[in-house]
């Protein structure tokens, strides 16, 4: 029997079929995050948030990306970089080309505590050439200093096709915490990845399974963060082309207490090398 959401996903095809593409430097043209009302909502496939009782309490916004943007709101994803981002078939998709990284931020204030989960899955097109790094992160928001790279936090870093997800923590001046979690990341497997960000501790989470929580004090960046899809090419290298989709991404404050512990193996330390 279809879902009541596949079913919900073929009717709003047409729609997002004329959906606006974008490339260097174009915005996203989605409507704003749609604000929290579960009322009869399906959530889906199993994820954290239903495993640990977020679900229905606390949720600060929701992209579904099941309708392109109407003109009534201002951009909220801006996209950066060759290849192309836009809405296909109620997914936000990054196609990335031969050279050069593409990546899609959402704009605006951004949160330095929360929980995030996104449902994402990713192919690759061509062999023989570099592979893509499909990332799924934190990253500073609107008005913070990027740094290089060194206040993010994976909720996923991986090459399609492989058999390991990554996930991380930075915060300056160069401290980074790491740690790979087996698992297969096949052409077009869906995976769902969250992270909980607290004031005391880290702790992320593949497919509705606390994995790390990472708890030492210089772990935390205390800037707001966004969420950022990347697919990360390396320099001066010809690439495979590969696409990543996110089915959805959703925000939740730390209001629900967690359901289940999430007492789970602690990260890496390690340091980050291109901190600036």
């Amino acid at each position: 029997m279809t879902s009541p959401r596949a079913t919900r996903k073929l009717r709003t095809a047409a729609a997002v079929a004329g959906a606006v593409l974008t490339s260097l430097l174009t915005p996203v043209l989605t409507g704003a995050p749609a604000q929290a009302d579960h009322a009869g909502a399906e959530p889906g496939p199993i994820h954290a948030a239903t495993t640990y009782g977020w679900w229905n309490k606390g949720v600060v916004w929701r992209e579904e990306f099941e309708a392109p943007y109407t003109g009534q709101m201002g951009p909220q994803w801006v996209a950066n970089g060759p290849g192309q981002v836009w809405h296909q078939n109620g997914m936000l998709t990054l196609n990335a080309t031969s050279e050069g990284t593409v990546s899609a931020t959402l704009a605006g204030a951004g949160d330095e505590v929360g929980r995030w989960e996104t449902r994402l899955r990713s192919r690759q097109y061509g062999r023989g050439n570099a592979r893509y790094r499909v990332l799924a992160e934190l990253v500073p928001a609107t008005g913070a200093e990027e740094n290089c790279g060194a206040r993010n936090i994976a909720l996923a870093s991986y090459t399609p096709n492989g058999k390991a997800a990554s996930v991380y923590a930075r915060t300056l001046p160069n401290v980074a915490y790491k740690a790979t979690n087996p698992m297969s990341l096949g052409r077009d497997q869906w995976h769902t990845y969250a992270v909980e960000v607290t004031r005391e501790r880290i702790s992320w989470f593949i497919d509705a399974h606390v994995v790390y929580t990472e708890q030492r004090d210089d772990l935390l960046s205390g800037v707001p963060l966004t969420v950022r899809f990347t697919m990360e090419a390396k320099p001066d290298r010809v690439m495979n082309v590969s696409r990543m989709q996110m089915d959805w991404v959703r925000h939740w404050s730390l209001e629900a207490p967690n359901l289940q512990p999430v007492d789970a193996p602690p990260t890496r330390a390690g340091v980050y090398g291109k901190a600036c």
